[in-house]
């Protein structure tokens, strides 16, 4: 399998990401993430209106170290839910792929832990 070495691009600074634009962030095709969601339960992006997919930056993150188990690493989907073990474990080459020109998406993501910590997913 030959997949394409390109660097991902930088992730921008938002708190919702639609699946096309987590697919072109992620070099993946949309059915392969609506795939990837069924298989991995860390991957639970909200659902709106006509059921669309936002996912959040941790979701785009997670995708991202999925993508390279998979991809990179040659892990089998079994392998890469077993290595990952339910953690957000994530390469310090993917987490600092990030927008750093603005501080909203840390405040954002920090609210965000917030709310889950305070029980209000």
């Amino acid at each position: 399998m030959s997949f394409d070495k390109a660097p991902l691009p930088l992730i921008p600074a938002k708190r919702y990401f639609a699946i096309g634009e987590v697919a072109v962030l992620c070099m993946v095709k949309p059915h392969v993430l609506r795939y990837w969601e069924q298989e991995f339960t860390q991957l639970r992006p909200m659902k709106r209106r006509g059921n669309r997919r936002y996912y959040q930056h941790h979701e785009v993150l997670m995708i991202r170290r999925i993508r390279e188990l998979l991809y990179d690493e040659g892990f089998t989907i079994s392998g890469a839910r077993n290595h990952l073990g339910g953690s957000l474990e994530l390469s310090a080459e993917v987490a600092l792929n990030v927008d750093m020109e603005s501080p909203d998406w840390l405040r954002e993501e920090l609210q965000a832990i917030q709310k889950i910590l305070k029980g209000k997913t």
